[in-house]
């Protein structure tokens, strides 16, 4: 089974416009959550779901103002070294089915966030 947990910088496409994302991704055993920040309006989203062998499914779960969330469901396949992951997302078959890509971020947010937490400064000034 495949561990997604960490950082990882993504593009999805809907009608033929990219948007690129910021996704951070706990694993315990199979199930996922974590957080995704889109690069356009939509902003910030929750996620959840699971991960079967190298297959992914989640929930992408959009925080609006008015506290409504809108729902969007992802399915794709991680390659076999874990680093990068592609797929189809659809929004209650509304846009059909789209593409997403994601692969890891080079940024190791976990030894930042321990920095920050014993010496209580950011690894990056």
């Amino acid at each position: 089974m495949a561990n997604i947990s960490g950082s990882w910088l993504g593009t999805y496409w809907q009608q033929g416009n990219q948007t690129r994302f910021e996704a951070t991704f706990v694993q315990n055993g199979n199930t996922i959550y974590g957080n995704i920040l889109d690069d356009g309006h939509l902003g910030e989203a929750t996620i959840h779901g699971e991960v079967i062998g190298r297959h992914i499914s989640f929930v992408k779960s959009y925080r609006g103002n008015n506290k409504k969330l809108a729902a969007v469901n992802y399915n794709g396949a991680i390659t076999e070294d874990g680093n990068s992951m592609s797929g189809k997302w659809d929004f209650f078959g509304m846009f059909g089915f789209e593409e997403w890509e994601a692969h890891r971020s080079d940024q190791n947010l976990e030894s930042e966030l321990k920095n920050y937490l014993t010496n209580k400064e950011p690894v990056y000034k």
